[in-house]
């Protein structure tokens, strides 16, 4: 599969505000499905691991079976490759020009 398509899977996963919570929270470590569940009530499980499939089908959740249980992982490599492809050169620019204005205005 093409880098676009993966980068496309990435941001689809990254525009839903509960997936970017359950990012966040794997962020300290792993967590299990049910753990993660509880922690994002009212929303019943069935819904959490939904979220769960995206996040792993864009290949930003990793997952171990440990036993019944699931330990979901978060795997920070897509995020940094949209942020080298997309955010870095942009914010570079930005940067760059602000500096730019800064001696402007020192001058």
């Amino acid at each position: 599969m093409s880098s676009d398509a993966n980068q496309d899977r990435v941001f689809r996963a990254l525009a839903s505000g509960t997936r970017r919570h359950l990012l966040d929270l794997l962020k300290d470590g792993p967590r299990t499905t049910g753990t993660l569940a509880e922690t994002l009530a009212p929303l019943d499980r069935t819904t959490v691991m939904q979220h769960l499939k995206v996040l792993e089908g864009a290949d930003l959740v990793m997952v171990e079976r440990r036993g019944r249980e699931r330990w979901n992982h978060l795997n920070p490599l897509p995020i940094k490759a949209v942020h080298d492809r997309w955010i870095g050169d942009y914010a570079r620019r930005a940067v760059g020009f602000l500096a730019e204005v800064k001696d402007e205005l020192e001058t």
